[in-house]
């Protein structure tokens, strides 16, 4: 990409003379490569004239709740974790003056790995490497919940208790807020959610949205990074395995959270065997999990059902997505909540 060329999210002069007072070695011109974008927070690769290679993260261009793209806060969760075994892309620097770019960002050491993102991704590598990615997947969800956070500076990052109950409430606000319409599946979930909480455990680090795509593995299928920090905070880990599990689609799967999955494919581990590997790896005793699994589904449905209203109402642009396949997925996902904690106990 052109060095002098608009790129939007990126100023390219002061972030050039931001990375010559920042980031060690770092030779201009700069060239910024657009990595992940869309609804999300804006990842940039980032090269220099004398073959260096970072990775810039910056909130979305367009209006962004003030803690929904926190650079601040996921700067400092992967400093946090770089003392650990937990596999983390290196903090490099951060920079909080809104004058540089238009917002904060922060920039990371560039990981040359593979993410297994769906189907088509996956099928790039042998079933062999698709085990082993599954399993690695679920050890390093153990390593994450193993951290405490006192001892690595992130005792404060958010409450300690009463996780599943603040997001019942917060993400049963966001589904009021959104929805134009009754979706009476994800109302009876939430309803059932409420009143059957689990006791929480010792707080432990939360991802807040752990899949196998939020991880980068190398050539043998081992997690080499833990990507994406920005929803993380303090609370019950077990929501991180429930959310994990509503991810992990299994071949004939009934409620397929993601359609075109990668975990479908052969080799990848079913999800019994990535709760045994996880608790195999240190992860808490799992015990009943379909509660967390409820959870999860639920969690996820409210997350669709303002992706669907925004579409509906047009404000995500004609990118070709089909809004009413929205809108059928936030039932869908409804109706998983329910069959899962129909099983609860059983």
């Amino acid at each position: 990409m052109d060095a002098t060329a608009p790129i939007p999210g990126i100023d390219v002069e002061p972030v050039t003379a931001w990375f010559a007072d920042h980031v060690p070695g770092a030779t201009p011109p700069l060239s910024f490569d657009l990595i992940a974008g869309g609804r999300s927070n804006l990842t940039f690769r980032v090269t220099d004239a004398g073959g260096g290679a970072w990775v810039l993260r910056r909130p979305p261009t367009g209006h962004v709740l003030a803690t929904a793209h926190d650079m601040v806060r996921e700067h400092r969760i992967i400093s946090a974790l770089a003392a650990t075994d937990v596999p983390v892309a290196p903090a490099i620097g951060l920079c909080e003056d809104e004058a540089v770019n238009g917002a904060p960002f922060y920039v990371m050491g560039y990981v040359d790995g593979l993410v297994l993102r769906d189907a088509g991704a996956a099928s790039q590598v042998t079933p062999e490497v698709r085990r082993r990615a599954g399993l690695s997947v679920a050890e390093n969800l153990a390593r994450i919940h193993a951290v405490d956070p006192d001892a690595v500076g992130l005792g404060d990052l958010g409450r300690k208790d009463g996780y599943i109950e603040r997001q019942l409430k917060r993400w049963n606000g966001q589904f009021d807020k959104a929805r134009t319409r009754d979706v009476p599946s994800v109302s009876a979930a939430h309803d059932r959610l409420l009143t059957a909480v689990p006791e929480q455990g010792a707080p432990a680090i939360v991802h807040g949205d752990y899949r196998l795509d939020n991880c980068m593995v190398d050539a043998t299928g081992e997690v080499i990074a833990v990507l994406d920090w920005e929803i993380c905070t303090l609370g019950d880990p077990l929501a991180d395995l429930g959310v994990l599990m509503v991810y992990w689609t299994e071949p004939d799967d009934p409620y397929a959270a993601l359609p075109g999955a990668a975990t479908t494919l052969e080799g990848f581990p079913s999800r019994a065997e990535m709760v045994a590997a996880y608790e195999a790896a240190g992860g808490r005793s799992v015990g009943d999990l379909d509660y967390y699994v409820g959870f999860g589904y639920w969690k996820l449905a409210c997350i669709l059902e303002g992706v669907f209203t925004r579409y509906k109402a047009g404000a995500m642009g004609n990118d070709g997505a089909d809004a009413d396949a929205f809108g059928s997925m936030v039932d869908l996902l409804g109706q998983a909540s329910l069959a899962a904690l129909d099983k609860i106990g059983s």
